[in-house]
């Protein structure tokens, strides 16, 4: 550990993060990589957990962001106008309204005008959409529980009050993640 900061220093686990910290230190070995250790792993288990989690959507033939805007409709429960759906799912209205015009194609979502102001959209789950929602979120959620039973409840208690404070403090300072 080192003594500033009650990190361990060093990488000796077998994850693919642990071999470029390795190789970091090895060419810098003065240089604290503890943040590249966290920010790594997390970064590299968003994306293995992206590419596994989306094997039931690609079968149901959406896209993660797709999904993301069905979801978003779905535990709403409610109308969203495309700017509120950005909103939702950290999105540009340009990406929204692509999406929003492949999945009312679909048969997924309906667009409605707004009665005092031509220019809103307002957009609703169809029945379709809600079935499709309702029956791919349990096969997602015994994914997600089958990840995470390597870690003990209380492991996985402690690593949801980390990530959450993380993101609290990332989302709540402007400017935090600028340089």
């Amino acid at each position: 550990m080192t003594a500033a900061n009650g990190r361990r220093q060093g990488a000796t686990g077998g994850d693919t993060v642990s071999a470029v910290v390795r190789q970091w230190q090895a060419v810098h070995p003065g240089l604290d990589t503890g943040p590249m250790e966290i920010i790594g792993r997390i970064n590299r288990c968003a994306a293995l957990l992206q590419q596994a989690e989306d094997a039931p959507l690609r079968q149901a033939g959406l896209s993660r962001p797709e999904f993301d805007l069905l979801g978003a409709l779905r535990r709403t429960g409610h109308e969203l106008t495309p700017s509120e759906l950005a909103r939702e799912t950290f999105s540009s209205g340009a990406a929204v309204t692509k999406r929003l015009k492949a999945l009312t194609e679909r048969g997924l979502v309906e667009r409605r005008g707004d009665t005092r102001d031509r220019r809103v959209a307002h957009v609703r789950l169809t029945d379709a959409g809600r079935d499709l929602v309702d029956s791919i979120l349990p096969e997602q959620l015994a994914y997600e529980t089958a990840v995470l039973s390597v870690l003990d409840p209380r492991g996985q208690g402690e690593l949801a009050d980390l990530l959450g404070e993380l993101l609290g403090r990332l989302e709540g300072t402007p400017g935090m993640l600028r340089a």
